[in-house]
């Protein structure tokens, strides 16, 4: 999952980070093949190099030590109303066929079975970054036909509701899951490639809507050793990239 997110950053581009997988695919994409793009962190903080170490919260001391510019959460959000952000890693609990995500509540809008920690700046990405670059492990209790709630919009019901909604760029791009990467097309996910551990068939088991796969549907390439080591040298304890059965 690591080494596809860091496929889709490209040389020079500025990129809305995140924690977690997206933050150790900036490392991987910056010492490889995209050296002069430049990582944005929501809290305000942008960086031409990956801290020196591991991150556990985007506040940590090595994030901030170093940065190329340490100002606020809107400061950031003024350079995507701008059109200066090229790409967003985002998450969420819910997302459907349309790239909708969904991370304010699980069930009834009026009495939720779950309540969950809301937008952030996840909808602000979701709407005026250039592309979406979106990141969930795999299930059918995650990957549904319709989500409950959208917090953040992708293609709303497909085609060009972006368009029809006032949003004239943007959209996700490319959903990554655990088991597979999907691209979307005409404003829906379409099956790219199953990762080693999986195949077509289980993705279609696991997923809430019906699967539709690219003509030269394939398994996903793997890391190359050179990647695989700059994780590990990373994230040695596998504190972010630990595989859990």
């Amino acid at each position: 999952m690591v080494a596809c997110a860091a496929r889709e950053i490209r040389e020079g581009e500025r990129v809305f980070v995140g924690m977690r997988l997206p933050l150790i695919a900036f490392v991987v994409a910056k010492r490889t093949h995209a050296p002069n793009a430049i990582g944005l962190f929501e809290l305000g903080v942008v960086r031409d190099q990956p801290a020196s170490e591991l991150l556990y919260t985007m506040g940590d001391n090595p994030n901030v030590a170093g940065a190329v510019w340490c100002a606020r959460t809107i400061d950031l959000m003024g350079l995507l109303q701008r059109g200066d952000v090229h790409a967003g890693f985002i998450g969420g609990a819910e997302i459907d066929v349309h790239g909708n995500l969904n991370t304010t509540a699980i069930g009834e809008r009026t009495h939720p079975r779950v309540q969950l920690p809301g937008s952030g700046g996840g909808a602000d990405i979701a709407s005026l970054a250039h592309r979406l670059i979106v990141i969930m492990p795999h299930d059918k209790r995650r990957l549904r036909e319709k989500v409950d709630f959208v917090t953040s919009p992708g293609y709303g019901t497909g085609g060009d509701w972006r368009k029809r909604a006032g949003l004239p760029r943007g959209g996700p791009s490319v959903l990554i899951t655990t088991l597979g990467v999907f691209r979307f097309v005409d404003g829906a996910a379409v099956l790219e490639s199953y990762h080693a551990s999986a195949s077509v068939a289980r993705i279609r088991d696991a997923t809430g809507w019906p699967v539709a796969t690219a003509a030269n549907v394939r398994e996903t390439e793997p890391p190359s050793a050179e990647v695989l080591r700059i994780i590990r040298a990373y994230d040695p304890a596998g504190f972010w990239t630990r595989r859990v059965e």
